[in-house]
């Protein structure tokens, strides 16, 4: 019998703990107000998809012959990259006040050479950053065929130049962000996130201040489970380390662009285990809250025809607009996310 009452009282301390929880959880959420939602949407619509698509036939063209980690096409593709920035005069975040961050050969991978992550940033008036990441390198020539990497991760690449220049217009025109914006695109993401991991060792911003990572892998394409609804994106990661940002991320998608939010993937029992296979991997592993932008894999997968006319290209700029969305309220944000174990 005594037992049996002790049991009796643990059970209702578990009960009211998860009481407290959820009414925790539910006050988080409830304080969450999306304000300016005309504002947002004035310089979310910069983002057009005719710049997107121009762009994106230029980044995933035979010129860049792929994209391979430390080859000519690669660095073809760094430097089309700075070049944007320099002619939107958006600030360069690299090495010796340049665009570039350089990945010596020694830290990659056998048989690679040196290669560069581009970072170009908007600076705030905190010391507060938010991080919207993407890779640019790909496969590069396999068997005398060029791996042109249209939707992986050339729509990452464009949609994070368009969100760029789109913050830059904003910026010119008063609304300058509370926190700095990094815009970084990452190299060596084939080869085993190496540029996130770079990155994440040798930070430009000072990773206790970075409050959020929004990584952007694949999302020009529909993939088979959506063909007959193709106004989706899906989210992984955003709850895992701070449900504050999943509520966010949620709020925001319903003042503007009101996409299908699926988390199939987001499932720690997801056998295909994506939440640990694209950069924003590497900021989780420090405790910064990350979501992952993805429309799923296709048959073009890592392969030659992966090709910039399957582009969904509507479909690209409302997803870029979508992120846009949610990074101008994060870049506004007076103080960190709030994590789980603070709850």
């Amino acid at each position: 019998m005594k037992s049996l009452i002790v049991l009796s009282a643990l059970t209702l301390v578990g009960a009211c703990a998860n009481t407290k929880y959820s009414k925790r959880l539910e006050q988080l959420h409830d304080n969450i107000i999306v304000k300016d939602s005309t504002t947002v949407a004035k310089f979310a619509n910069t983002i057009t998809l005719e710049e997107l698509k121009d762009q994106l036939y230029k980044i995933s063209s035979q010129d860049f012959e792929g994209r391979k980690v430390g080859t000519k096409g690669q660095k073809l593709a760094a430097n089309y990259i700075k070049s944007f920035y320099i002619d939107n005069n958006i600030q360069a975040a690299g090495d010796n006040s340049s665009y570039f961050q350089e990945i010596p050969k020694s830290f990659l991978p056998k048989d690679y050479e040196t290669s560069e992550n581009v970072l170009a940033y908007i600076k705030g008036t905190t010391d507060q950053t938010i991080i919207i990441s993407g890779h640019f390198d790909h496969l590069g020539i396999e068997h005398g065929e060029i791996n042109y990497g249209a939707d992986d991760n050339g729509s990452g690449t464009v949609a994070i130049m368009q969100i760029a220049q789109a913050f830059k217009i904003a910026e010119q025109q008063g609304f300058k962000p509370k926190n700095n914006i990094l815009f970084l695109h990452l190299t060596a993401e084939e080869i085993g996130l190496q540029g996130s991991l770079y990155y994440t060792k040798n930070p430009k911003f000072n990773l206790t201040n970075t409050i959020a990572n929004l990584n952007i892998d694949m999302i020009g394409r529909v993939d088979d489970a959506h063909a007959n609804n193709p106004n989706y994106v899906y989210l992984i990661g955003a709850d895992r380390i701070s449900k504050e940002l999943h509520f966010i991320s949620e709020k925001v998608n319903k003042t503007s662009t009101n996409l299908t939010l699926d988390y199939k993937y987001n499932d720690e029992d997801d056998p295909n285990h994506y939440y640990y296979r694209s950069d924003h991997y590497n900021f989780a592993q420090k405790q910064i809250p990350v979501i992952f932008y993805f429309n799923g894999t296709h048959k073009d997968y890592h392969k030659p025809s992966d090709t910039p006319e399957k582009i969904n290209y509507q479909l690209l700029t409302k997803r870029t607009k979508l992120i846009f969305s949610t990074a101008w309220y994060l870049a506004n944000m007076d103080r960190p996310l709030i994590l789980n174990e603070d709850i």
